[in-house]
């Protein structure tokens, strides 16, 4: 099945049946492996992109159900102002031990940001859940969602 599709702000045709798994149309079709497989479940939060902004599991995604979204990867979400702020504070906490589960993490905690500028604890728990670190970083990433929500309302 011959589809087009918005990854990244640049349109892809693909030829893929239509209930191909967003994920594996990212990787093994385009090519871009910053989406990691994790559980193939939407369990553990690793194959997470966004889809019109919303932090959505690629695993489970049908390449037909995309229609005309805006799909945006680990590999643009620096261009967003929430990405930005999200990959900066990442990298001033440390974030990142084994990094495996970074890309679903930085996607979530992005989609997190872009809509909710100033999170309570409540909040990052709730976006944040499902985004399982092997590493147990959880603590770093809670500070480095607080950072980024509190370089937003300095205004950079």
């Amino acid at each position: 099945m011959a589809l087009t599709i918005n990854v990244n702000g640049t349109q892809h045709a693909v030829d893929v049946e239509g209930d191909t798994p967003l994920l594996w149309v990212l990787r093994d079709v385009l090519g871009m492996t910053g989406t990691k497989f994790g559980c193939g479940m939407a369990l553990c939060g690793a194959c997470t992109v966004h889809i019109d902004g919303a932090a959505t599991r690629s695993c489970i995604t049908p390449i037909d159900s995309i229609g005309n979204s805006a799909i945006t990867t680990i590999e643009a979400i620096g261009r967003t102002t929430a990405g930005a702020k999200i990959q900066k504070a990442w990298l001033d906490r440390e974030v990142v031990q084994c990094g495996y589960c970074q890309s679903g993490q930085i996607m979530s905690a992005s989609a997190l940001l872009a809509s909710n500028p100033h999170p309570t604890d409540a909040d990052i728990d709730d976006a944040m859940s499902g985004n399982i670190c092997r590493c147990g970083t959880y603590v770093r990433i809670r500070e480095a969602i607080k950072q980024a929500a509190q370089s937003a309302g300095q205004g950079g």
